[in-house]
């Protein structure tokens, strides 16, 4: 009979953990976090010390019962779920419950899943880290002040059911003012000039105008560009000096979260939150034929690029057998950790180079394939040698005009044969031109000179990527946040993901710059940076919790009380336009709405029409449509026309292009198959005669599934299931589960 219980949080890790420590050893799962602030109250007593007050989640109430029973016969336990600071609250929180009075209680942390590391772990357990948990609390306690505090001000002065939070409003408040820096920017013309040229030996090639008189180019019109291309014509070209050099190219360290999810959106067009979720499942275990379950990779929550030293042998071996000595550097390298990082973990890497990626592939779902893929190259890539370039930079003069043309030619591959990095933006750099042999003083023949127009562009939305490398810049969230914020403000409706960029709403610029007006302070980036650090010196032990969140308090709650009578109310708030009710005849004037801009009448309540403030009539569209609608590849049943996504009081769904002459419009599918074997549809929102939504089948009638909870396009991580769907009460709040019948997977939605 085992006598020792190790809790974790994941069952996904049970399977794996059980396969290295033996029956001695019981291995339980917490399922994530099993207590928590109430979700109807504030749930903080600010008159005594910030003091919180958790309850067990309903949810957990089975599975901390079934944990409690099997501490009763263990005589040692381990707690060890995640290592960072939500898995110590876990584990204080299942140490809180299970009862340990007289038992030996240990916290272990599993930076990887692999023999090794869990039998060190249980070799040298820790006991529980007071001063890590004490931070997760200060950040909890935060988050819930601002949230439960703002909140209510939003919904008095703008819509129900707004929220605002600590860390979200400040990612929101970076995308509306790179928003803003757009809108503000005027394009400056500028002209750029290329001379074709050919010397006594082949090719061709062109050099680009950087120098007039001995400063850098400018050349600010057409009519600048056509007289310094007339002069040119009549100018001799030759050539002033040659440079050449032998560069070099370093490898990047392997992968921090932050870095993991950049290069996964850059190349696998992954979500940082996608990228998070097949991470976990690459960290907890994936089964491997007669193996059994290994986890593949390290912890993926870190913000150092720390490497343990038996990775470092394993991978020089691997890159000296596989490769040769020529890729291999004299020593290991070596790579410094960020200031700001908490060093808590290693990097992201392989846990073992024993699983080559092309050889487990059969075992691995598409994507898992090649994120571990992404993760292996970056890793072993960062113990090579750089990549070498010849590269040669030609001077050509031309009146008191400078030409300049560099050529690069790789050398030596390096580390480039198995990565390099992904970019935001295209390369115009010049590399891999082919230059002919040339010599100083040489005199150039001109084939044509080439003036072209062009503007300044203002700086570019963000995408997912770009987004989470300026929140980390900034010290905005920490590694475990970054999916969570990016994720939040996009459901929020805050922001809205366009062609892969980032913008925000009508409703998230007004939101924003509520919070901004009344917030200052809590919407200040450079104050919420200094929040996280606070954090961290809780958790080493420099900071006291209370005395944080006091210095926080005081001044908030003067912003609480001032935002409550001064904040703006736009629900008062009405723009009068010449449109005329088509019901009524009342005026009709432009208000805000829980999706935006509406129209709606002057006489309500005794006239309830609206309509889009661009004259949408639709009625199917209705209040809070904010645009025209936007084509899509669906074809429209009853006209063959591209069917439109609109927004209407009900939410988005597909209308006809054609309207008004064609008023067809469909539900906007969830992105969930329907789970009927051999249905090819797709589970969408629908409502009842009397308003109450549903999802069913888009096959309908000929497929009549249905449910009444909102469907979530993940497996469950218990039985397998497709998909999960999202449930609310009272007391545990928002939670997502497992719709298969017999399945008990449950888990809060943060």
């Amino acid at each position: 009979m085992p006598n020792s219980l190790i809790i974790v949080e994941s069952p996904t890790k049970v399977k794996t953990i059980k396969k290295y420590l033996g029956s001695e050893f019981d291995v339980r799962a917490s399922v994530g976090h099993v207590k928590d602030l109430p979700g109807s109250a504030l749930g903080i007593d600010i008159e005594h010390d910030f003091s919180p007050t958790y309850e067990v989640l309903e949810a957990k109430k089975k599975v901390i019962a079934e944990l409690k029973k099997a501490a009763k016969t263990a005589d040692t336990i381990y707690l060890a779920p995640d290592p960072d600071r939500e898995g110590e609250a876990i584990a204080w929180h299942i140490a809180d419950e299970i009862g340990t009075k007289g038992k030996q209680v240990y916290r272990v942390l599993f930076n990887d899943l692999t023999k090794n590391t869990m039998l060190a772990a249980i070799k040298n357990p820790l006991p529980l880290d007071r001063n890590r948990y004490e931070a997760q609390q200060t950040r909890r306690i935060l988050d819930r002040l601002v949230g439960y505090q703002i909140s209510p001000i939003l919904w008095n002065k703008v819509q129900y059911g707004l929220s605002a939070g600590r860390v979200q409003s400040v990612a929101v408040r970076i995308v509306c003012e790179r928003e803003q820096e757009i809108l503000n920017f005027k394009p400056e013309e500028y002209w750029n000039i290329t001379a074709a040229l050919e010397g006594a030996n082949p090719p061709p090639f062109e050099a680009k105008l950087v120098k007039i008189g001995g400063k850098k180019a400018k050349v600010g019109d057409g009519t600048q560009a056509a007289w310094l291309v007339e002069t040119l014509k009549k100018s001799a070209f030759t050539v002033s000096g040659i440079e050449s050099k032998e560069t070099k190219r370093n490898p990047l360290p392997p992968f921090t979260t932050s870095k993991l999810q950049q290069e996964a959106s850059r190349w696998l067009h992954f979500s940082p939150k996608k990228t998070m979720m097949v991470a976990q499942k690459l960290y907890e275990g994936i089964e491997l034929g007669k193996e059994g379950p290994v986890g593949l990779i390290t912890y993926m929550r870190t913000d150092s690029v720390r490497v343990a030293g038996e990775a470092l042998s394993e991978a020089r071996t691997f890159i000296q057998d596989v490769y040769g000595k020529d890729f291999l550097p004299a020593k290991a390298k070596v790579y410094a950790t960020s200031e700001k990082a908490q060093d808590a973990h290693e990097a992201i890497r392989p846990s073992s180079l024993a699983y080559r990626p092309a050889e487990i592939k059969q075992h691995l779902s598409s994507d898992q394939f090649r994120l571990y893929q992404l993760i292996w190259n970056r890793f072993v890539a960062s113990q090579m040698n750089p990549a070498l370039y010849d590269q040669t930079i030609v001077d050509i003069t031309a009146a008191d005009c400078l030409f300049q043309v560099r050529g690069t030619v790789l050398k030596f591959a390096g580390f480039t044969i198995l990565y390099t990095e992904g970019k935001d933006t295209d390369d115009e750099n010049g590399n891999g031109k082919n230059l002919p042999k040339l010599s100083e003083k040489e005199v150039l023949r001109l084939l044509e000179l080439k003036p072209e127009q062009h503007f300044t562009q203002p700086p570019p939305r963000f995408t997912e990527a770009m987004l989470v490398r300026e929140l980390e810049e900034k010290g905005i969230g920490r590694p475990s946040t970054y999916a969570a914020i990016l994720s939040t403000i996009q459901e929020r409706k805050y922001v809205k993901l366009e062609q892969a960029r980032i913008h925000p709403t009508d409703l998230g610029i007004l939101v924003n710059e509520l919070l901004v007006q009344n917030f200052a302070k809590i919407m200040d980036v450079e104050f919420t940076a200094s929040m996280e650090n606070q954090l961290d010196l809780i958790e080493e032990g420099k900071l006291n919790r209370i005395d944080t969140l006091k210095e926080f308090y005081t001044p908030f709650e003067k912003d609480l009380k001032n935002a409550a009578k001064k904040m703006r109310n736009i629900k008062k708030e009405f723009e009068p336009t010449d449109e005329v009710c088509d019901k009524c005849g009342a005026p009709m004037v432009i208000r805000w709405g829980r999706n935006g801009r509406f129209m709606a009448c002057t006489k309500y309540p005794e006239c309830k029409n609206t309509s889009n403030v661009n004259g949408d009539k639709n009625g199917n569209g209705g209040a809070g449509a904010q645009a025209e609608a936007k084509a899509t590849d669906i074809v429209c049943e009853k006209c063959g026309k591209p069917m439109g996504l609109k927004e209407g009081r009900f939410g988005k769904f597909l209308g006809c292009t054609g309207y008004p002459e064609c008023k067809s419009t469909m539900p906007l599918s969830t992105g969930v198959a329907c789970p009927e074997e051999g249905c090819k549809g797709s589970l969408a929102e629908k409502r009842t005669k009397k308003g109450k939504s549903f999802y069913g089948c888009s096959k309908y009638p000929s497929c009549k599934y249905a449910i009444w909870d909102r469907p979530i396009a993940e497996e469950c991580p218990q039985c397998g299931s497709k998909f999960l769907v999202e449930k609310y009460n009272r007391k545990t709040g928002r939670m997502k589960a497992c719709p298969k019948e017999g399945c008990t997977f449950k888990e809060a939605i943060s």
